[in-house]
């Protein structure tokens, strides 16, 4: 984080701490600080401060920051409640839409993580039903709190050769069984020595929607944006079984920069 976004950071931080403050005491100790409007115009610039403190918000973040910002400031005037439950959902959607930049490297050989979060599994196995490609996989999977960075990225550098939507549920993505059942998005990719690696975008008990950046045939760099899947959900990698992982079991890795095999 630069010098300019850390103190953006902490004036954001500092204004919807004093906001909140001032409206906890105003409301339980009857004590006028200041007026409503006043707590909630901090509240507002500690917004905007944290907000210029993240070095990228998605654009698909933009409208539910519009929104929540809207509702939290016209609400909050006549419950003090809900407009500050407002602001603390609204900080919530910029953290949870942020897309920083990421050191991508660059050798051909490494499998890359196509999102941050946690490895939860690591096996041989057959490919998606649905992918139809009969080869046994090396599969690594990586499961997504809401907490995490949630734009994914190409794990190789190839060429889009099929995208495979599938309906379904939204059982725990931590679950074994989330990778059969539940709604999910398969992106079969082809790098330049005609290896298949495929990619599956699955949702999760909270996560309702899977949002898709690129279409069949697209060609991709090694660490490029391809989706994103809102609140909190898992992908799997299936890579040839000629490739190693270099993971292990609950191990934290990052979009774009963890290498996972090769």
């Amino acid at each position: 984080m630069s010098a300019l976004r850390y103190v953006s950071f902490i004036l954001g931080i500092g204004f919807l701490s004093l906001g909140l403050i001032i409206s906890i005491l105003s409301s339980f100790f009857y004590l006028d600080f200041s007026s409503g409007v006043q707590n909630f115009i901090l509240m507002f610039v500690g917004v905007i401060f944290f907000w210029l403190s993240l070095e990228k918000v998605h654009p698909e973040g933009y409208k539910f920051f519009l929104i929540f910002l809207s509702l939290s400031l016209t609400v909050g005037i006549f419950f003090k409640t809900l407009g500050i439950i407002g602001f603390l959902i609204t900080i919530f959607v910029l953290w949870f839409f942020r897309d920083p930049e990421r050191n991508i490297p660059l050798n051909s050989n490494n499998i890359i993580s196509p999102a941050d979060g946690v490895i939860c599994k690591i096996e041989k196995s057959r490919s998606p039903v649905e992918a139809n490609i009969q080869s046994e996989f090396l599969k690594i999977s990586v499961f997504m709190n809401v907490f995490n960075v949630h734009v994914n990225r190409a794990p190789v550098a190839g060429k889009i050769k099929e995208i495979i939507y599938v309906p379904g549920k939204f059982f725990n993505a931590s679950l074994d069984k989330a990778s059969e059942h539940n709604e999910r998005n398969i992106l079969i990719f082809e790098n330049d020595k005609n290896e298949e690696i495929i990619t599956v975008q699955i949702a999760g008990l909270i996560a309702r929607r899977i949002l898709s950046f690129v279409n069949r045939l697209d060609t991709l760099k090694i660490g490029e944006r391809f989706g994103l899947i809102r609140f909190g959900s898992r992908v799997d990698v299936y890579v040839p079984t000629s490739y190693q992982p270099k993971v292990k079991l609950g191990e934290k890795v990052i979009a774009g920069e963890s290498i996972i095999a090769n």
